[in-house]
């Protein structure tokens, strides 16, 4: 099959003078732009970049960031590489069909995009296409709705090459000390403490979203369906607009085509880093990504890079875990297709 195009939506929101402020979000979005397009080949005319900087040309509100994917998915045949790179803030909400909550991404005006938003999109995508989704916000894991866990909570992942350690015998000139000076071990433990301390997680409360809706709407209900709708209506989630005694289905399945790299968890949060001594903020998820296709030049699968960045967090004392959510063999494609 000839190669086909390649495009992706870009997504940063810093929610600037609010009580929600990221620092690297849009810093995320700049580093993942010259990414794609350096690495894995995007055209710069292919890729759609929402930020809510001053002056941007399109604000990342929810409609505009639903516009942008469907646009994309409007424009796809098979054989295509469609990417969604998100930095910012999500949430947990009540699910009216079952005793837990589901996920979504908060845009700047709140009109939360949610787990149905998402698998909905991903039944879109012509066959033999891919939907390359990687969210780097809180609560992130499960994000496409019915995507099969890869690696996750319930999906630990395996003992690999690439993650293990190995040990080689080498000649006594090669040997080197393994012994670290304590002073070095206390300089480095502050300098991540510090870091970390620093830090702010990429959630907004359930709560607090609840509260400026209905500040917004001046409805007295504690129902989030009813403000999303009242507030945004069309362009709300279709999961607000369905009653509890509707049957919660989001239509056929097409499991080989979806395919989500969680920040986290669903039940953690992802962080927001400072820069170290002076540097850019970022976040840590989209940083790491970045860190490890700079160590290996050469084509990683969507399960290597997310076992490589959970190692890498780790040495970082990052506590947050990425997941990878799609079908067996997209598990081991390559990530982004690159050959």
């Amino acid at each position: 099959m000839a190669p086909g195009k390649r495009m992706a939506v870009l997504v940063g929101s810093n929610y600037f003078n609010t009580e929600n402020e990221l620092h690297g979000c849009i810093n995320d979005v700049r580093a993942m732009r010259k990414l794609v397009t350096e690495r894995f080949g995007f055209h710069p005319s292919h890729i759609q970049v929402l930020t809510d900087e001053p002056k941007s040309p399109v604000m990342p509100t929810g409609a505009n960031i639903k516009r942008a994917l469907n646009q994309m998915i409007d424009q796809a045949a098979s054989g295509d590489v469609l990417f969604f790179h998100y930095s910012g803030h999500g949430t947990r909400i009540p699910s009216k069909y079952h005793h837990r909550k589901e996920e979504a991404i908060v845009p700047i005006d709140f009109n939360l995009i949610t787990d149905l938003d998402f698998r909905q999109l991903a039944n879109r995508v012509p066959r033999d296409a891919t939907f390359t989704i990687l969210s780097d916000s809180c609560h992130s894991g499960g994000l496409i709705d019915k995507e099969k866990e890869q690696i996750g909570p319930s999906s630990p992942p395996p003992t690999d090459a690439t993650t293990r350690h190995q040990s080689h015998p080498r000649s006594d000139h090669q040997a080197s000390s393994r012994f670290i000076p304590y002073d070095s071990i206390l300089q480095h433990r502050a300098s991540v403490a510090r870091i970390n301390h620093q830090a702010r997680s990429k959630f907004i409360p359930y709560d607090s979203i609840l509260q400026h809706l209905a500040s917004v709407t001046q409805i007295n209900s504690s129902d989030i369906g009813t403000h999303m709708t009242a507030h945004f209506g069309e362009d709300a989630s279709p999961k607000f607009k369905l009653s509890a005694s509707q049957p919660h289905h989001p239509g056929r399945l097409h499991p080989d085509v979806g395919i989500l790299l969680s920040g986290c968890q669903a039940n953690e949060t992802s962080a927001d880093m400072p820069g170290s001594e002076g540097g850019e903020a970022y976040g840590a998820f989209s940083n790491a990504i970045e860190r490890v296709f700079k160590k290996h030049p050469s084509p990683l699968t969507n399960r290597q890079v997310v076992m490589m960045v959970r190692k890498l967090l780790i040495e970082q004392s990052v506590v947050q875990h990425p997941c990878l959510y799609c079908s067996d063999e997209n598990a081991d494609a390559n990530f982004l297709c690159q050959t």
